[in-house]
């Protein structure tokens, strides 16, 4: 059975960043059975902890294959289905730029607008942690987003998948500015076809 035929099993809960995994899974057009996991015991019966021994979502299988990590599922499904153009190739400059900004919404993106979220202080003890302060993030961001259409400019990738959900989630739940470069960056990932088909799943 080749790579591509292996069942893809999807685990998720539409409250939850494994949305951004459902819009790559559309994007390379892989047929996937989704399991719904609520979050009154599901994500953490001895089952399931198997899986994902956080008892969090996402998560998918492929074959016997386990992988986690929202970033890590868009990375893998972009290198397991390369006629969808979804990363650059290996030997391409834009391969750095394309993991650079893939992992900083993984890591600065995700803690700043955490610690936003929850009223943790980074001001002040920014030796301490890994993200920079908030407004920091976000100018990153807009320079992650000035190259181009998309974050290695012509091409749209796995990236812009995953920053464009964080930057439209930030802009809704007040955890990053509404600016102008955002909003036009997260509408034109928005317009794709498989994003609007991620959309309605989620919704319905």
């Amino acid at each position: 059975m080749s790579k591509n035929n292996k069942e893809i099993v999807f685990y998720t809960n539409p409250e939850s960043r494994a949305c951004i995994v459902r819009r790559m899974l559309e994007e390379v057009g892989a047929k996937y059975t989704t399991k719904v996991l609520d979050y009154n015991g599901q994500m953490k019966t001895p089952e399931y902890l198997k899986i994902n021994p956080l008892g969090k979502v996402p998560a998918i299988t492929h074959g016997d294959l386990v992988v986690t990590e929202t970033a890590a599922i868009c990375a893998y499904l972009a290198d397991q289905f390369p006629e969808k153009n979804l990363a650059p190739a290996p030997d391409s400059p834009e391969r750095g730029t394309y993991y650079r900004w893939l992992f900083f919404g993984a890591g600065p993106v995700e803690l700043a607008t955490s610690a936003k979220a929850c009223g943790w202080a980074i001001e002040g003890n920014e030796q301490m942690v890994g993200s920079g302060t908030l407004n920091e993030v976000m100018a990153a961001l807009e320079l992650a987003i000035s190259k181009g259409p998309f974050i290695c400019g012509e091409q749209f990738t796995a990236a812009d998948v995953y920053i464009a959900s964080h930057i439209g989630w930030g802009m809704q739940f007040k955890t990053l500015e509404e600016r102008d470069s955002f909003k036009s960056y997260v509408e034109r990932v928005d317009e794709r076809p498989a994003i609007k088909k991620a959309a309605y799943w989620t919704r319905n």
